[in-house]
């Protein structure tokens, strides 16, 4: 009986230690979320709730007037695009093509980015040949192989010639005794692009509610951080604060299958420093803002995570990194302004 005794004893000794084993193992999956959280704060900030420019105010009255003209197909020679053809608002700003076909036709080089957020970048465009987005707002609307208007008073005698757009230019502008311009134009549009903020769970997590990400998402953050991500995806916006030349290792048509050789910021510079220097992308929305990469290669959020890692940190990811890192890059989904998906009646 004793010896009985002696075993079962023994055996609940194994099993408790067993126990507090995988218990401990458990724990260790899970990281603190507090400890995360100091960790963050010294890398990103919340999302600021305006993208303010005090050359270019926000008014009602210029954001109604941008948004009609954000959705109008009249920017473009043949009356086939509008902003929202490229960037569409329903799809977080994008319209999750490789790259995009303009007003004749063809497609362009690049992949659309989004304009959810985009005010706040440094800069506009892949290459960065753009400041802000008051320039953004008309550079398409020239461009050949995207609206391809021929000039600035050709596309501004469309709208002189409605009455609508006559009230509003004129609401907006009150102080012009001729409002209808192409400056006005593009201030108009990046006054309602400046409204296009989309603040999400993360940005709670760093206001202090930790429990506004899970388990997985949390180690997410704290892998993307300890791996090195944040050496070009920091700030607000994780990302869109600089240039950084892509890939640092190997080069991207071994990880991609591309076929086009895209020199990056040199093909607007032509300086030879500037080679494979791309302005680097922000994750919010990244989620929903597939394809992925300059010329839309990547489908698959998980495969541009993996390609990142050894590209730019020259890492060989495992597959639980990948997931945890994806997780986190789902919290950085945003809900889009319910007004601005609303195309306006007049068109």
């Amino acid at each position: 009986m004793k010896k009985h005794l002696f075993y079962f004893s023994c055996g609940l000794l194994l099993a408790l230690i067993s126990c507090q084993g995988t218990q401990k193992k458990q724990n260790a999956n899970v990281p603190n979320a507090d400890s995360v959280l100091m960790m963050a704060k010294n890398i990103f900030q919340p999302l600021p709730m305006q993208a303010v420019n005090p050359d270019n105010p926000i008014t009602p009255e210029k954001v109604a007037l941008g948004k009609q003209l954000y959705y109008d197909n009249r920017l473009s020679m043949h009356n086939t695009e509008s902003c929202n053809t490229c960037h569409n608002l329903a799809t977080y700003g994008v319209d999750n093509k490789a790259t995009s076909p303009g007003d004749n036709g063809k497609n362009g080089t690049r992949n659309s980015p989004t304009t959810l957020n985009s005010a706040l970048h440094f800069v506009q465009f892949w290459d960065g040949r753009m400041k802000d987005v008051e320039e953004q707002a008309g550079g398409p609307v020239m461009n050949p192989a995207e609206m391809s208007m021929p000039d600035e008073k050709v596309v501004m005698a469309r709208f002189e010639k409605v009455d609508g757009y006559k009230k509003m230019f004129t609401t907006a502008y009150p102080d012009q005794k001729h409002p209808i311009t192409f400056e006005n134009m593009r201030k108009a549009i990046a006054a309602f692009e400046r409204t296009l903020i989309t603040p999400v769970k993360f940005d709670k997590f760093l206001a202090g509610e930790t429990a506004s990400l899970d388990t997985s998402q949390l180690r997410g953050l704290k892998t993307f951080m300890e791996t090195g991500c944040t050496t070009c995806h920091a700030g607000s916006l994780l990302g869109g604060t600089m240039f950084q030349k892509y890939p640092l290792f190997g080069a991207h048509k071994d990880y991609t299958g591309s076929v086009v050789d895209d020199y990056g910021r040199m093909q607007a510079t032509k300086n030879e420093a500037d080679k494979y220097m791309f302005k680097v992308p922000s994750l919010r929305n990244v989620a929903e803002t597939w394809p992925y990469f300059h010329d839309g290669s990547v489908k698959d959020l998980e495969k541009s995570i993996q390609i990142m890692g050894k590209a730019q940190l020259n890492k060989d990811l495992t597959p639980r990194q990948v997931s945890d890192l994806t997780a986190f890059m789902k919290s950085l989904s945003g809900e889009i302004p319910a007004d601005a998906k609303q195309v306006p009646t007049a068109l």
